[in-house]
């Protein structure tokens, strides 16, 4: 029972690490910490540059707030309050050296927010550059998968198989022409198809026979020829048969059919 659940959380995990380690499953991954990484970056840069715009504020109050004791202390002092123009100078003072403090941040606030906004451009470019090499390696796995199938399909359809099917048919009619002809072999040197034939002898005997019985019945009888080359020149001569009956009698000697003939009317 263990090792039937052990099996199956081994089959489990081993289809989980095959899906993981799936390129299009890698691929699309690792564009998902580049955006989630670049979206962090982006937030960090927003943050300088408010720090940086929060800076430049201060500045700018800090220059305005000095230059409005300058023009008070001026004003004092033409009114003859020199103890108030020594106070708006003393603030003065105090603000001024904020002010080259606030500068100072300002300075640094500004060269690392160029700093970043030039590395969010190149992170940018390179989740572009990273994104269409993506698709092309996801384009090429499916060409590879495809490739892989076709691959198998073409192994599958070999013609080993194929030919011991065409070898085995072409064995079995073979097999099935060669008993055709014993048995026709066979057949032909039984005893009953011997006995029917020496019957077809024995009637064609009896039926020439009976044939040449008739024909001496009714005349037909064939006349003996001294020699089957030698033929009787045709004369026409008064009182004899007619021309025509000669050369009929000479055609049947001739291909053996002929026979004694009613002799013509005198």
């Amino acid at each position: 029972m263990f090792r039937r659940i052990w099996g199956y959380l081994a089959a489990l995990f081993g289809i989980k690490l095959d899906q993981w380690e799936d390129p299009d499953v890698l691929l699309t991954q690792a564009q998902n910490e580049m955006r989630e990484a670049h979206a962090k970056n982006r937030e960090r840069a927003v943050q300088a540059i408010t720090q940086k715009n929060i800076l430049q504020g201060e500045v700018d109050k800090t220059t305005k707030q000095i230059s409005n004791l300058q023009a008070k202390a001026e004003i004092a002092l033409k009114n003859g309050d020199r103890d108030l123009a020594l106070q708006l100078l003393r603030e003065k003072q105090t603000l001024e050296a904020n002010l080259g403090t606030l500068k100072t941040s300002l300075e640094n606030a500004i060269q690392m927010t160029e700093q970043i906004k030039v590395a969010i451009s190149r992170e940018e470019e390179r989740i572009r550059t990273k994104t269409a090499e993506a698709m092309a390696l996801k384009t090429q796995w499916k060409q590879a998968q495809i490739e892989n199938s076709i691959n198998k399909a073409l192994d599958g359809m070999t013609a080993d198989g194929s030919q011991a099917a065409f070898d085995r048919a072409s064995n079995k009619i073979h097999v099935a022409q060669s008993e055709s002809a014993a048995r026709t072999e066979l057949a032909k040197g039984k005893i009953d198809n011997r006995i029917a034939a020496l019957d077809d002898l024995q009637a064609d005997s009896s039926a020439n026979d009976e044939l040449a019985q008739m024909e001496q019945r009714l005349g037909l009888a064939k006349a003996p020829s001294t020699s089957a080359t030698t033929s009787t020149p045709i004369t026409s001569t008064p009182g004899s048969t007619s021309a025509l009956e000669e050369e009929l009698a000479q055609l049947e000697a001739k291909v053996g059919t002929g026979g004694a003939s009613t002799p013509p009317p005198a």
